[in-house]
């Protein structure tokens, strides 16, 4: 069977499921422009909706969360979000451009929930830590021509963060003191073009290493303590990578998988388009294993899709999953949809439970 019959195979199984194809008289379909290649094909961009209707699980009822996600261009401001028993009941907010000269554009990278309730997050500027009442105890601004898309605690008086940049760095500083106790250089593709694109997401495991996921040079690199390779996988586009409690890394990808791999670098479990062929998936930025043995995965959104004039297509983003809750055989128990209010979530970029057991800045949760 040749490549091109395979693909019009595919896409037709999606179309069929769906129940929804285009008319022959309907404007070009919305083109997919997230760089990734769709050797995978079946996200069902020429679907008048990009998931079904009726979803499984309890939507918003489904598990208390916390929430953000980066580049919502629709509004003014970016907004993180706490929602119990199906409601939101608190958010924090900052304005989607800095108040410097350029108005530099601002989102939310990367954020984690204490067990004291604050929250340590990225927002590209740089790096902060906000009260449950809203105060910033804590703040830290990006270096000149530097971006700041990653912040992770380490207890309740530390963080990690990356700085991209040429060079890029791994930060490890005191937030009540404000000190830089540890500090090492990351390589990169060295193009300042693409500093942006350098790191989005990294981890301290258990062992005291750091996992960080190269966005731009396609792999998942462990560190030692001092800044040393000490292992290291090849991952297209990866997003984010987590040190697994059974000893493997579950990495989430720009280009449509999350995928669990052994230290060998061998895959031992794979989720992508072609196991939700009724859900378009897009970036998907976080990848989470719950103690039950699930994984949450976070469905950014259809950024990248533009109408036929080349314009941001935004109208059906309503129609898209933010987030997906599947079993270990790859059921999806729970697809959250969240974009209008009271509760418009916005794009999906972390989503954290606040059901699951384990202290997140104690590195307990395989998030």
């Amino acid at each position: 069977m040749t490549p091109s019959l395979r693909l019009h195979l595919a896409i037709g199984l999606v179309l069929t499921a769906a129940h929804a194809l285009h008319a022959a008289a309907s404007p070009p379909p919305a083109t997919n422009t997230l760089g990734r290649p769709d050797k995978d094909p079946g996200a069902p961009l020429n679907l008048e909706r990009y998931s079904p209707e009726v979803l499984p699980g309890q939507g918003l009822n489904q598990h208390p969360f916390f929430y953000t996600g980066q580049y919502d261009f629709r509004n003014p401001v970016q907004k993180m979000f706490i929602v119990r028993e199906g409601r939101v009941v608190w958010t924090y907010e900052m304005p989607t451009n800095a108040s410097d000269p350029g108005k530099t554009l601002q989102e939310f990278s990367d954020a984690t929930m204490l067990s004291n309730g604050n929250v340590v997050f990225a927002r590209k500027t740089g790096a902060g830590e906000v009260t449950p009442d809203k105060k910033l105890i804590w703040n830290y601004d990006a270096e000149k021509g530097c971006e700041v898309h990653i912040c992770q605690p380490i207890g309740t008086d530390r963080v990690m963060i990356i700085q991209n940049g040429l060079p890029a760095k791994l930060m490890v500083i005191n937030t009540v003191t404000g000190k830089t106790e540890k500090q090492f250089e990351l390589p990169t593709n060295g193009d300042p073009k693409t500093v942006h694109t350098q790191f989005r997401r990294a981890q301290l495991t258990k062992a005291g290493t750091f996992l960080v996921a190269h966005h731009d040079q396609d792999k998942v690199v462990e560190y030692d303590a001092n800044g040393k390779e000490i292992w290291s996988v090849a991952a297209t586009i990866p997003w984010d990578a987590v040190r697994l409690k059974n000893g493997n890394t579950l990495i989430s990808s720009h280009n449509c998988y999350v995928r669990e791999v052994n230290p060998k670098g061998e895959t031992v479990w794979e989720f992508t388009q072609k196991d939700a062929p009724d859900i378009a998936l897009w970036c998907l930025s976080e990848g989470s294993r719950l103690a039950n043995g699930n994984t949450i995965i976070t469905n950014w959104c259809p950024v990248g899709v533009v109408d036929a004039k080349g314009a941001k297509a935004t109208a059906k983003w309503p129609t898209s999953v933010q987030a997906i809750e599947v079993t270990p055989d790859k059921k999806v128990v729970w697809a959250l949809r969240a974009w209008t209010p009271p509760a418009d979530l916005g794009p999906a970029t972390c989503l954290q439970l606040l059901d699951e057991p384990g202290i997140p800045e104690n590195q307990e949760q395989q998030r």
